[in-house]
């Protein structure tokens, strides 16, 4: 794996020698507006861009299998009911709460679909949309595509983005993968098809271009431990540590910002970070993040956009064999 930068960055920056200043001083509200490099990483010298996705999966899950709230798998093959309502659940108040709870504070996310969910719920796709959110691609069905054949693979995505063109008039350019799980063809389809970037890699924090056969393709890392599905279980669920890992990674990540680019990243799933308590975590923090100068919130196509248009100060990989890169595309 290649990996390149304008020469004119200077590496020791990049790589964040020296501490900036103590979080909430003077000095260091005012050292990140004054460091020419910085300039180069965000719009108007953020120091750190924060981008929430939202999944909207509610209705695409296979309906008849067991999985989310009850250990136990239903026996005899019957639909599990509970678990089916538990994603529903994203439908009927998950999403019209987070929605509300992102307008109080004038911020603006990703909402990463499932094909199958907006066509059973075409209206809440296109109030996501209309109150100035991204409406980007989660495949047909909430399942695993990265063994289909290219073909199949192709109208998989296809499928999920023509939905979501249906319902909200938006053409998706952002794509995630069931448990971010993609195939070595999927970044040359998604470019084939128009897509911009995908979200499912966690090894930066940052994002980086990625040079496929037609070009520039970008990657918006993601976080598996931001990830409400997998950090916080409704089991023994914490919402004081909830809402203090939160604040550790904003702050970690904001004090690196004055030397290097740096990202947040927080994923939310509509049946499960739309639940009452979860959202009174995460106003909090949006609060306390929000009074911090120089924070970017941003949707990841805006995210994209800036590092295609900023190619001197981004990372650009140049494909290998995904057994040796760890990307999901070949070298072919």
């Amino acid at each position: 794996m290649t990996i390149k930068r304008a020469s004119a960055i200077n590496r020791r920056t990049l790589l964040g020698a020296g501490l900036s200043a103590p979080l909430g001083s003077a000095a260091s509200a005012k050292e990140f507006t004054m460091n020419e490099s910085t300039k180069q990483f965000w719009p108007n010298a953020a120091r750190l861009a924060v981008s929430f996705s939202l999944m909207f999966e509610a209705g695409g899950q296979p309906i008849s299998e067991a999985g989310g709230v009850i250990p136990d798998p239903i026996q005899n093959g019957l639909p599990d009911l509970p678990t089916n309502a538990f994603f529903q659940y994203g439908i009927y108040e998950g999403i019209p709460r987070i929605l509300d709870l992102f307008d109080k504070h004038q911020i603006k996310l990703s909402s990463f679909m499932i094909g199958r969910a907006v066509d059973k719920a075409p209206e809440l796709a296109a109030e996501i949309v209309r109150r100035g959110h991204e409406a980007a691609a989660h495949g047909r069905t909430w399942e695993n595509s990265y063994a289909l054949n290219l073909d199949a693979e192709r109208r998989f995505i296809a499928d999920s983005a023509d939905s979501i063109v249906k319902a909200t008039g938006q053409v998706p350019v952002g794509w995630n993968a069931y448990w971010m799980r993609n195939s070595p063809n999927t970044l040359d389809i998604l470019q084939s098809l128009g897509f911009k970037y995908h979200i499912d890699e966690p090894s930066r924090d940052e994002p980086f271009i990625v040079e496929l056969k037609g070009g520039d393709f970008v990657t918006v890392p993601y976080t598996f431990h931001m990830n409400d599905i997998v950090s916080f279980p409704f089991q023994g669920w914490n919402a004081v540590a909830y809402e203090q890992a939160l604040k550790d990674e904003f702050d970690q990540l904001y004090e690196e910002g004055s030397q290097r680019r740096r990202m947040m990243v927080v994923s939310l799933h509509d049946r499960i970070s739309g639940h009452a308590g979860r959202v009174r975590a995460l106003d909090r923090f949006l609060a306390y993040a929000k009074a911090k100068p120089g924070v970017w919130f941003a949707r990841k196509k805006e995210i994209a956009d800036y590092a295609l248009e900023h190619r001197g100060v981004t990372p650009v990989v140049s494909r290998e064999a995904p057994t040796i890169t760890g990307l999901p595309g070949s070298a072919a």
